[in-house]
């Protein structure tokens, strides 16, 4: 199974549109009108990164198998899924990618106890249904914008609108011992918010398609 469908112009203008419903203060430091000079960029898609890796499911929890299943299930029970724009690369995206690791940290807090497997993980997830599987996924998923790390560095409390319909918030923190880091704040108070892995930010850089690692599940809901 493959992530092969072309986003379709519904699909386009309704992200597109869904992105520009949400707007940032006036003067803000992120900008998430349509990526200018977004000709200048390549075309390669962030399906194609994800797909890349062939060993699934393995032993590595840094990459990102329990999310590329997780994507092939939305789009083989619902084609029509916006979850389909990371498979074109001409359309400008940011997306926040949970690691294996990450979506188990969320099992234990659901469960409270770790999947004994990436595969036992995944069923999990699935287990939620397409329809919640799908919500959380494109509230990982920013359309019309390639957000690089330079640009979410300096959006501090800016609300970030997401294919979901609902937005997280950019909480930069910069102490002065000389800690660094970026929260996502998400809409579940309870369990524990992600923040950008560091040394693994600006995936896919000089593409329309750009993504950033996260150490944990993005939530839409409060559960």
């Amino acid at each position: 199974m493959r992530l092969t469908r072309p986003l379709s112009h519904r699909t386009s203008t309704r992200a597109v549109a869904a992105v520009a419903s949400v707007g940032l203060a006036a003067g803000a430091a992120l900008t998430l009108a349509p990526t200018a000079g977004a000709s200048e960029l390549g075309d390669t898609s962030l399906a194609s990164i994800l797909l890349s890796d062939e060993d699934r499911f393995d032993q590595n929890p840094w990459d990102y198998d329990i999310l590329t299943e997780a994507a092939l299930t939305v789009l083989a029970a619902k084609p029509g899924s916006d979850v389909g724009v990371l498979t074109d690369g001409t359309q400008p995206v940011t997306a926040f990618l949970p690691t294996d690791r990450a979506f188990d940290k969320l099992i234990i807090d659901l469960t409270g106890s770790s999947a004994p497997s990436e595969r036992a993980a995944f069923r999990i997830v699935k287990s939620l249904g397409v329809d919640t599987v799908e919500a959380v996924l494109l509230y990982h998923v920013v359309v019309g914008a390639t957000i690089d790390s330079s640009a979410a560095v300096q959006a501090d409390g800016q609300a970030i609108p997401t294919a979901a319909g609902t937005p997280f918030t950019l909480d930069v923190v910069n102490k002065s011992d000389g800690t660094f880091g970026v929260r996502l704040i998400d809409n579940d108070p309870d369990i524990r918010n992600p923040w950008l892995v560091l040394d693994r930010l600006d995936i896919n850089e000089g593409n329309n398609q750009i993504a950033h690692r996260i150490g944990r599940v993005l939530i839409p809901a409060d559960i």
